[in-house]
């Protein structure tokens, strides 16, 4: 079955166009959402996916309609993939994944998202060791001072139940269990 999505971003605009496109590229059922393309969770595009079944296809006119991004378009192709369906694009010839051609520039579309990927995640730890280098600090900060815990500890070593010190400090009776 063939399956379109039709987006705009705002109230004022109308899908009228985007539907009648749609109609003529053979589409049988048509999603219809006003959504901003920035907003990842979109409740009509998501029912599409949904939808989606082996060697279906989704249809839209422009891939502004579908993804923002890069990286959300890669993601949305791999959920259509996953699905066992087939992508086209009105006005990008190359946007079709139901071609070899069309799946080869996908493919190498999201080998440079996956290198690009690993890059920033190369970079992120490399900055993170700099920082622990530096002696900053990761994670949270903790719910209870240096002086707290030690009063903490002492009590616990004293026998006091876990949950009333746990109440004391307006913590959970866990945070205290964790105190070494």
């Amino acid at each position: 079955m063939i399956y379109g999505y039709a987006r705009v971003s705002t109230d004022g605009q109308s899908v009228d166009a985007q539907v009648r496109q749609l109609t003529d590229a053979g589409c049988a059922k048509i999603f219809r959402e006003t959504a901003s393309g920035a907003a990842s969770d979109r409740a009509q595009l998501r029912k599409a996916i949904a939808a989606l079944g082996s060697d279906d296809v989704l249809v839209v006119t422009r891939l502004d309609r579908l993804a923002r991004s890069t990286r959300d378009l890669l993601n949305t192709l791999a959920a259509i993939s996953e699905a066992g369906a087939g992508f086209r694009c009105l006005d990008n010839g190359w946007a079709d994944t139901t071609t070899p051609h069309g799946r080869l520039l996908v493919t190498i579309l999201g080998g440079l998202a996956e290198f690009e990927r690993t890059l920033i995640a190369s970079r992120t730890g490399e900055g993170r060791e700099r920082a622990k280098a530096r002696g900053v600090r990761m994670g949270r900060k903790p719910k209870l001072s240096m002086h707290q815990r030690r009063e903490a500890l002492q009590r616990r070593e004293a026998g006091e139940n876990v949950t009333d010190i746990a109440r004391t400090y307006n913590v959970s009776h866990s945070t205290i269990s964790r105190l070494h």
